[in-house]
């Protein structure tokens, strides 16, 4: 692999994203952990909103994690929200505030795996840890032609191509050309820097083969209550399970639905579950204005669908 023409490529091409062209490391850490299931799009809005509201590290720890869940609706995997708060406490209580600069001490953060420590240790303090993420292991599995690489191969091929006097530029163009180039579909080949070491290139869209996930299809019935002043009953969830600390109307299986009107049926896809959702609509006397908590985007459906529409903060 030519690393030079890559990384040549990298600076030419690069992408002006709020977190490169101003860089931290409180901003570089949203980033990643925002764009672990966030598309750029909707992430660089997010990112901006997170930031405005909590600057610095402090700023979050020292807010409650309803205000950052309530900035994170419609980002999905709420856990991920949940785990930068506990984040932000920790590096307060057990690093003086600053965000840890090595590898195995970011590892020990919450909601910090194995590619997040490896990029910000990389990108925010130029330390030589090679990152793995999908797009890595879609230019490994071409490069290498290889159809279902295990986790530990990717891993060994990112650390034998790292450059070292350059990680976190390095890592990013590797990002940047799985993301812009070598894309799992139609992938712009004669654009690639690195083509002429390609051993997949004659059959780049079989590679490398998709994992297999089965989802789980559960059913549940949802009331939404709604009072004389057209507010919806709105209940926090518990702090574990489905949309964990996010508020929501009533929702169960096989829920009692006696004397409300049925107002229609939701489909909503998660990572591993489709929930089907029969919502209904009935009288109720204590609503809240949804506007002022966080809801997740199925919630939001659930409310449009009974006639309440609530605008993302």
């Amino acid at each position: 692999m030519n690393q030079e023409a890559l990384l040549a490529w990298y600076r030419r091409i690069q992408r002006p994203l709020p977190w490169r062209l101003e860089p931290s490391p409180w901003s570089i850490l949203l980033s990643e952990i925002l764009l672990q299931q966030t598309q750029m799009e909707r992430g660089i809005v997010y990112h901006k909103n997170l930031l405005d509201r909590f600057p610095t590290i402090q700023s979050m720890a020292e807010s409650s994690v309803d205000d950052v869940l309530h900035l994170w609706q419609g980002a999905g995997y709420y856990a991920r929200a949940r785990r930068l708060h506990a984040l932000s406490i920790e590096v307060m209580q057990s690093h003086g505030g600053q965000l840890p600069d090595q590898y195995d001490e970011l590892l020990t953060l919450p909601g910090i795996g194995p590619y997040t420590a490896a990029a910000v240790a990389s990108i925010a303090f130029n330390q030589p840890e090679a990152c793995v993420d999908g797009n890595i292991r879609r230019v490994m599995a071409r490069q290498t032609n290889s159809d279902e690489p295990p986790p530990k191969d990717v891993q060994s091929f990112a650390d034998q191509h790292l450059v070292r006097e350059s990680p976190g530029d390095w890592n990013q163009a590797m990002m940047e050309l799985g993301a812009l180039v070598c894309k799992p579909r139609n992938p712009l080949c004669e654009q690639c820097p690195i083509a002429e070491t390609c051993q997949g290139r004659s059959r780049p869209h079989e590679l490398p083969r998709p994992k297999k996930t089965k989802k789980t299809v559960v059913e549940y019935d949802c009331i939404v209550q709604i009072d004389e002043r057209g507010n919806p009953e709105l209940h926090q969830r518990p702090q574990t399970g489905l949309f964990a600390g996010l508020w929501g109307p009533r929702m169960e299986e096989n829920l009692q639905t006696k004397d409300c009107e049925y107002i229609g049926k939701l489909r909503h896809q998660l990572s591993h579950r489709e929930m089907i959702v029969s919502v209904w609509k009935g009288v109720g006397s204590k609503g809240i204005d949804p506007q002022t908590v966080a809801l997740s985007s199925l919630d939001r459906r659930i409310l449009e669908l009974a006639g309440i529409v609530v605008n993302i903060p």
